[in-house]
């Protein structure tokens, strides 16, 4: 197992990453379910159906209360992760879509290939790396110039309709998915599954970084077996989703019992969270009574599930309510753990969080950030109390939302009140000035 303590003290005697190579370094499974409310696992509190395996994975590991996505939408939530920083940078702001609805929500057509990805991090530090699942950083639609994924880093690859090269077995049309496809919607999360098992029993003498995405459980849930046949097929009853997460679920326990069945269990890093909010909520379950929903900013949109298990390292059965951090962070924490050097001239939006990973408690460095919605166009938004203001910034307890213009000025403290029911931005003028300052600042450096 990789030492922290002699990698702490090679680096203070001048050593780099590069020369620490002779110890072994984790496998990272990192597993960004599509759309997974917050509570849909029974572990968050979810009364769906048993999720037994996801159960497992924090039985086994820590799971954390108070993760965010970097965005409350799939292609920012994604490239925020990826590269370390805030997703505007990149010009991403809502999910990618044809070139016209791209200029309407003023984003690129695709992740720009010069921007840092973890993945072409550690594939320059000797990992094997894949890409296994939905993408959604370009290609799809109208986006015909997309860069192949061995651009971003990856060695191998098995992506979905919305990616520049999308497997043919789950692609037969020009959708995200058909009846036509020979491996059918019930069977995809399993697919990818397989396909990840393949790759790390295929690399097994080097260390590997796996994006595991699976399109599981957005939308369109499309079960299998009689059950299934009671519904339409657009229909997005809470029944049909049961069965989707329940599949889900197996999958994931078919995951777990292949890393230990390959002799990789122990050197493996398992990462389980989510890229965004769900919708539909089904009245709110989804995400324990949190307000808002994808594409809001309020706390369904963006707080997210996160469970890390890597035996040996990581506490088992443990919960973390205290530590606050952000998709943004896990760049530069891969890179510690595996030591690995970052990438030089890169400036990051996150900070290296790496102590989660040895049980301590460990945080977002300063305020962190969030928009979406820049125009009432282009952009799509929940209706009602769901609808959230554009920008976002949270700082401690406190959590400022604002317009761009500055209107609609709301503040929520998160320790009393994590459902933003009650307002309390008059009772606290200086707090929610200086956020708000902050937050409009920011706001005006993004591009």
């Amino acid at each position: 197992m990789l030492n922290f303590r002699a990698l702490f003290v090679a680096l203070l005697m001048g050593f780099t990453p590069t020369l620490l190579r002779a110890a072994e370094r984790p496998n990272i499974v990192f597993i960004l379910t599509d759309d997974m409310g917050f509570s849909d696992a029974h572990c968050y509190g979810g009364d769906f159906v048993p999720t037994p395996n996801i159960d497992r994975l924090a039985k086994e590991g820590t799971r954390f209360t108070q993760y965010y996505s970097s965005s409350p939408v799939c292609s920012p939530s994604r490239a925020g992760f990826l590269t370390g920083m805030y997703p505007a940078r990149s010009r991403i702001t809502s999910f990618l879509q044809t070139r016209a609805g791209n200029r309407d929500c003023e984003q690129a057509d695709f992740l720009d290939p010069k921007a840092p990805s973890i993945a072409r991090t550690l594939q320059g530090a000797g990992y094997a790396t894949a890409h296994i699942g939905k993408w959604h950083m370009g290609g799809g639609r109208d986006v015909t110039n997309a860069p192949p994924f061995s651009a971003y880093g990856f060695d191998e690859h098995c992506s979905t309709w919305e990616s520049p090269e999308p497997d043919p077995e789950i692609t037969a049309t020009n959708w995200i998915w058909s009846s036509q496809d020979n491996v059918k919607r019930w069977d995809r999360t399993g697919y990818f599954v397989n396909k990840t098992l393949n790759f790390l029993s295929r690399h097994k003498g080097r260390p590997c970084y796996v994006n595991l995405w699976p399109d599981d459980v957005h939308t369109p849930w499309v079960p299998n077996g009689a059950e299934a046949k009671k519904f339409k097929e657009d229909d997005e009853a809470d029944p049909k989703f049961r069965l989707v997460l329940k599949e889900y679920d197996r999958q994931i326990g078919r995951l777990l019992d292949g890393l230990k069945e390959l002799g990789m269990e122990t050197n493996t890093i398992v990462i389980f969270t989510s890229d965004n909010g769900p919708l539909p909520t089904l009245d709110g379950k989804r995400a324990a009574g949190l307000r808002g929903s994808k594409v809001s900013l309020y706390e369904g949109g963006i707080r997210m599930p996160f469970i890390i298990r890597w035996p040996g390292h990581v506490p088992v059965g443990r919960v973390d309510e205290k530590s606050i951090f952000n998709a943004v962070d896990l760049f530069p924490t891969f890179c510690a753990l595996s030591g690995t050097a970052l990438p030089p001239h890169a400036k990051f939006d996150g900070n290296d969080v790496s102590g989660l990973f040895e049980g301590k408690t460990a945080s977002h460095t300063g305020a962190m950030l969030w928009e979406y919605g820049r125009n009432n166009t282009g952009f799509h938004f929940p209706k009602g109390f769901d609808r959230s203001p554009n920008l976002a910034i949270r700082d401690g307890d406190w959590k400022c939302l604002v317009n761009a213009d500055g209107t609609e000025l709301q503040l929520y403290n998160l320790v009393s009140d994590k459902g933003e029911k009650k307002n309390v931005a008059e009772k606290n003028p200086a707090v929610v000035n200086r956020l708000k300052e902050q937050a409009l600042a920011w706001r005006k450096t993004l591009p």
